[in-house]
């Protein structure tokens, strides 16, 4: 049976480049998948891009209005009628998908039988879950973290901290900036977060 697996990490923790090489792999194996993303993540336009230089163009970028489900049930049946199944969907920056969206992927698992990988972070920078990455939480088959350290001091990093573009930490701001358009993201532990940004308690 396919499963719905959710990889989460960090910023910087390669989530991103293990996306791309597993898509690599897939297609080194003759196998066809589909790589997409949510439309709002305009770092690189269409492509997937990882920090380490590595990128591809999305297949399908997902908008707040898509139905996901029915997008895919078409495009598995044209591949499907083509002679090329489709062995799975790869989606990047997963935490921006809806709650429904994410019912959409678990559906498509359960009765498609179409392997779904998702990739994305937990919490925002404030340590709050993003809605899509709460709901992966919750239904997905399997869960996966993809680990990284904190610069300050090797700790294992959990929290993205908000910069500005004068590389000062701030704790203000809606939910959704986008790297590098006037805001920057350092990967830190728990301890740096509540020394530098903010006390949780």
């Amino acid at each position: 049976m396919a499963k719905l697996y959710f990889r989460h990490g960090v910023m910087a923790a390669a989530k991103t480049s293990n996306l791309l090489q597993v898509e690599f792999t897939y297609r080194q194996a003759g196998m066809k998948t589909i790589l997409a993303k949510p439309a709002v993540d305009s770092k690189g336009g269409p492509a997937i891009v990882s920090r380490i230089g590595l990128s591809k163009d999305a297949e399908l970028l997902i908008d707040a209005e898509m139905n996901v489900k029915e997008v895919m049930q078409k495009l598995i049946e044209e591949n499907r009628e083509a002679g090329t199944p489709l062995a799975c969907l790869l989606i990047d920056e997963a935490q921006f998908l809806s709650p429904k969206q994410v019912d959409q992927l678990l559906w498509l698992t359960v009765f498609e039988d179409l392997p779904v990988l998702a990739y994305g972070l937990r919490s925002d920078f404030l340590t709050q879950a993003f809605p899509g990455s709460a709901r992966l939480l919750t239904v997905a088959h399997s869960i996966e973290e993809v680990k990284t350290v904190c610069p300050h001091d090797g700790r294992k990093a959990l929290f993205n901290a908000r910069k500005d573009k004068n590389g000062n930490f701030i704790s203000d701001g809606d939910q959704v900036a986008i790297d590098g358009e006037g805001v920057t993201y350092e990967s830190i532990c728990p301890k740096c977060f509540m020394e530098k940004v903010a006390p949780l308690a």
